[in-house]
């Protein structure tokens, strides 16, 4: 007997209920089956879902189930910039996942068709698959918007960005620091901010939306090939059609979530985000995943498994390219054969087969040869020569073959912190930096701004993390700081917030533990020596005034600075952001509310 039909045994109430909305009688002995969707207007990594929630409905009725659509409306980090929004950003992920938990289980649903874009309902949906895992789910994702073809006159000479002509957002952070320093018009930032999305989906780069759509296709979660599709393909419409059509089928073989998503399955993930160079926001997310699945992922298990890994990812922030490309140079799958040898091929996916089932079925079905005839097309838009390997490097020739991410540890960061080393100038890999702290982003912008912060230094920002503010981005600082040459490969960017994916430079985030619970970056003090060493994973205050300290002597002068430490106090006296202060865990651990 169905799940859903062993609840209606006890609530036989539900049946009228239902026929009164519309419901026919043979509909209710069909398998129910949610279309769960962060559906909203209110921006455009969400404002087109409905048209999938549409084709979903159409795949589960017309092959054997009852489909009842439900929303969870996420909200826009790029809206939340600037201001106070942005704290609510992380979260009201936890806020998508309580209320999909209540949705599920008040009713009781057979299985999920979960439909999500931006950085927060991606790992949302993922959470709550996770919590939801003993029914049968698949995930169907937005996709990403199309980038904007510059006219010559509004194309900059940037020697940091190879594809000047294509216009995609995260390049606004520069464009809004130039305009600042009077490098650029009002009219020429007008322009760039009226044509940064010129269509619906995620934003166009490899940042946390982009990570979290691969990594719920390489956690085996997706149909093969779906993620990152442009917002406006045909093949995503009929994507999320194929994936009502398949739940059915897995409903019937009473495969469910936690038969496909296994700790085989975050290693996968997790090899797949070295590779493409992932958003660091993933370090948070995957754990805070895994949590939801009873499985136990840490910031290690990405230091270690990144470690040795071949970077093969050419997509913006840290590469040339817009992330539509990545799906016209093959997308996940691509990935998945360059880097084989490195996978867990037996594990179990929402296609009822294995891993390496499925690149088999690939390479027979057309998938690659229609990916080579979109790229040529594009090439032909934008009179360039563009090749596959241009976008994914082959594992021989890999872009770096250390992965991206590393987690830093010392007596700044205790319980960890982490860098992505791929967007850092390794002339920073080894550094020696003269702290300048302070106690919001606010007060560090303009300092970077009006020039008070000078190459050497290490701008931090605190009681941002969790506990403190909420964890916000970081985004305009890090770009402020990127965007003005005698910084950029000088000046390190040090906090317990987190940083959009959008992020470039030497960023350092999710410094554990943060201030707000007594961390030591609440001690650090004007004119600290900080160590940053990529290579043996440390971060450190070395001395003080610019006096090198041993060890002993740097321990013991925390020690005092803790004693006359005054403590810290959530702002916010009543709503989520409270519950968030007060319940949740470190960054390291996924910053969850337990």
């Amino acid at each position: 007997m169905l799940r859903s039909q062993k609840i209606r045994s006890l609530a036989p109430e539900m049946d009228p209920l239902r026929i009164g909305m519309g419901w026919e009688l043979d509909d209710l002995e069909k398998p129910q089956i949610m279309v769960e969707s962060t559906y909203g207007n209110s921006h455009p990594g969400s404002s087109h879902l409905n048209q999938f929630v549409e084709e979903a409905v159409r795949g589960v009725d017309e092959n054997g189930g009852k489909a009842a659509r439900y929303f969870a409306t996420d909200m826009c980090d790029g809206m939340g910039q600037g201001h106070d929004g942005i704290n609510y950003s992380l979260a009201h992920r936890d806020a998508i996942v309580n209320l999909v938990e209540v949705q599920a289980n008040a009713t009781t649903f057979d299985g999920g068709v979960f439909i999500a874009s931006c950085d927060k309902a991606m790992p949302a949906m993922l959470m709550s698959i996770g919590r939801l895992k003993e029914m049968s789910a698949i995930m169907v994702t937005g996709g990403v918007m199309e980038a904007f073809t510059l006219t010559p006159e509004y194309t900059e000479d940037d020697p940091g960005c190879a594809i000047n002509e294509l216009l995609t957002l995260e390049q606004i952070g520069k464009f809004s620091a130039q305009y600042e320093r009077q490098e650029i018009s009002n009219e020429q930032l007008t322009f760039y901010k009226h044509h940064a999305c010129p269509s619906c989906g995620a934003c166009f780069f490899m940042g946390t939306a982009s990570t979290m759509q691969v990594m719920a296709e390489s956690l085996g979660l997706m149909l093969p090939g779906t993620a990152l599709m442009p917002a406006t393909a045909p093949e995503l419409r009929q994507a999320a059609y194929d994936a009502g059509k398949q739940l059915m089928q897995l409903v019937e073989k009473g495969i469910t979530a936690a038969d496909i998503v296994t700790l085989k399955s975050f290693e996968n993930a997790i090899m797949i985000h070295a590779a493409i160079s992932g958003s660091t926001n993933a370090v948070m997310h995957i754990p805070a995943i895994a949590h939801e699945f009873g499985i136990e992922i840490d910031a290690d298990t990405f230091d270690r498994l990144h470690r040795g890994a071949h970077y093969l990812l050419n997509i913006r922030p840290a590469g040339d390219w817009p992330a539509q490309y990545f799906y016209y140079a093959g997308g996940v799958p691509r990935v998945m054969e360059e880097i084989k040898d490195m996978l867990h091929l037996d594990v179990m996916t929402v296609t009822g087969k294995t891993l390496g089932e499925n690149l088999e079925d690939l390479k027979n079905s057309g998938f690659y040869e229609h990916c080579d005839e979109l790229l040529k097309s594009k090439s032909q838009a934008i009179h360039r020569d563009i090749k596959r390997t241009d976008i994914i490097r082959d594992f021989d020739h890999a872009i770096g073959t250390n992965g991206s991410i590393a987690i830093l540890r010392g007596n700044l960061a205790p319980e960890g912190a982490v860098i992505k080393h791929t967007a850092c100038p390794p002339s920073m890999f080894n550094s020696r930096l003269t702290a300048r702290p302070f106690d919001s982003e606010e007060e560090a912008i303009d300092a970077i701004l009006h020039g008070k912060v000078q190459p050497g230094d290490a701008v931090f920002i605190r009681y941002e993390g969790p506990r403190g503010s909420g964890m916000p981005e970081m985004f305009y600082t890090g770009e402020a700081i990127c965007s003005d040459p005698k910084l950029a490969a000088s000046v390190a960017l040090i906090t317990d917030g987190r940083f959009s994916g959008a992020s470039r430079g030497p960023v350092i985030g999710h410094v554990s533990p943060e201030a707000a619970a007594g961390g030591p970056i609440a001690f650090v003090e004007e004119g600290d020596l900080i160590e940053l060493n990529l290579e043996k994973r440390a971060l450190n205050i070395i001395g003080v005034n610019g006096i090198d300290k041993t060890p002993e002597e740097m321990d013991a002068i925390l020690a005092e600075r803790r004693k006359n430490w005054k403590g810290f106090e959530s702002k916010y006296k009543k709503g989520i952001l409270k519950l968030f202060a007060q319940h949740a865990v470190s960054a390291m651990k996924g910053a969850y509310m337990d």
